[in-house]
């Protein structure tokens, strides 16, 4: 390029190379709601995240004020077309057939999506979506797939048996298979589940529950004065979590061990006729429902009890547990636990050395397992501090996050190879 005659020769330095830090990888969280109570551990994950910046879709806020969260985008939902042109078409399954309205395949276009998901996506444009719970995969594919873009999903306990006795759903459960990078559970229970229903093994991963260590600090349990001995469950009310089975077996405890009470952290919609069993059994004095409590109160219900309770069950419709979250943070707070041989339980609670383990639905081998904590306050002791530790070695927050941000790391790059191939990535 010619000089100007006129030019000045520089004296300036050369600028200095640029040195700011790489954009960090943009994440979409998708869920349907955020956040109900019990999602706990979703937070946790959404707020600790260190090398990914986090963005929140979902159809509904509940309880803003227990997890405040920025940014959270609400999706639109948006109104199902009218069907046009064949009036005889749709005089037919309006009136005659009265099926109203028609199939999906004549009243909705190929481009109709419920929600403006793929139109946010674009506009967003994350390295990954994170799909919390599979029947929500299931209800998003479509509109992930119109995006284009890479999502692995994290399936949690009830979202594996959820609709499974359908064929139609165990089909379109099949489809996200296919087409998400990972698929993430919270125990090895729920990962041979997926597996038998048809997830390829080399796209699963482990996904611990994540526990804030320093939120349920530990100490050594030992037995009350005067026998006051008091145990404590914290969860749901509802049928998995075996709290009738715990009141039969409390009726064998309870002439053992007069002054022993009970504590249920929680509620739901069980809880009438769990209160109605516990009358009739003449339990009243000896078992409390204090309802849902916050992390504060909760922690000091563990901190006042001797030992924890999670007598889980296999249901009618097959719902199981991961590995419960309330059994986790107990243990950290250095509580034994008495549990059943269910879902992901074994795998964080050893028989004989955190705790004891017994079947499903035996309200005699549970009480078994009680009066033996409660007669032999040196293994109580000895529980108390391996419950602590286990945790601690095996379920802590930043290691648990780390391990989930190592699994969007490799979705992200297992969709970069992909693309690279040139190869479709939304087939059907």
């Amino acid at each position: 390029m010619a000089v100007p005659p006129n030019a000045v020769p520089s004296t300036s330095p050369a600028p200095a190379e640029s040195h700011s830090p790489p954009r960090r990888p943009r994440l979409v969280s998708l869920c349907g709601t955020w956040l109900k109570p019990e999602m706990q551990s979703l937070y946790r994950q959404a707020t600790h995240l260190q090398r990914w910046d986090n963005t929140v879709f979902t159809e509904q806020v509940l309880n803003a004020e227990q997890f405040p969260f920025d940014p959270v985008i609400i999706m639109e939902r948006r109104k199902r077309p009218r069907p046009r042109g064949n009036f005889i078409l749709r005089f037919w399954y309006k009136h005659i057939v009265r099926q109203w309205p028609p199939p999906r395949q004549i009243t909705i276009a190929p481009e109709y999506h419920p929600y403006n998901l793929p139109d946010l996506l674009a506009a967003h444009q994350p390295d990954l979506v994170h799909v919390y719970y599979g029947h929500k995969a299931v209800k998003y594919l479509d509109m992930l797939l119109a995006w284009g873009g890479p999502f692995l999903v994290s399936f949690h306990g009830v979202d594996v048996v959820k609709f499974t006795e359908d064929p139609a759903y165990t089909g379109s459960l099949r489809r996200v298979f296919t087409h998400a990078r990972l698929i993430l559970a919270r125990s090895q229970s729920l990962l041979e589940a997926l597996r038998a229903l048809g997830c390829p093994p080399d796209k699963l991963r482990l996904n611990h529950t994540p526990i804030p260590l320093d939120r349920f600090p530990a100490s050594v349990r030992e037995a009350p004065a005067g026998g006051a001995w008091r145990l404590i469950q914290a969860s749901r009310l509802i049928p998995k979590k075996g709290l009738f089975t715990t009141l039969e077996a409390l009726r064998l405890v309870v002439p053992h061990v007069p002054d022993l009470k009970f504590i249920v952290c929680g509620t739901g919609p069980v809880k009438e006729e769990f209160l109605r069993r516990r009358d009739e059994l003449g339990l009243a004095s000896h078992v409390k429902v204090l309802g849902w409590l916050d992390q504060e109160a909760l922690l000091a219900e563990y901190q006042r009890a001797h030992l924890f309770l999670h007598p889980s069950e296999l249901t009618e419709t097959a719902d199981q547990e991961g590995i419960p979250n309330a059994m986790l943070e107990a243990m950290a707070t250095g509580l034994p636990v008495v549990a059943t041989r269910h879902g992901g339980i074994p795998e964080a609670v050893t028989d004989g050395t955190d705790g004891l383990l017994v079947p499903e639905r035996s309200p005699q081998e549970l009480a078994d397992a009680l009066l033996t904590l409660l007669r032999n306050p040196a293994l109580l002791t000895r529980f108390s501090e391996a419950a602590a530790a286990t945790v601690r070695a095996r379920f802590g927050l930043p290691a648990a996050v780390a391990k989930l941000e190592d699994c969007y790391d490799e979705a992200r790059a297992s969709a970069t190879a992909f693309a690279g191939t040139g190869a479709d990535q939304t087939g059907s």
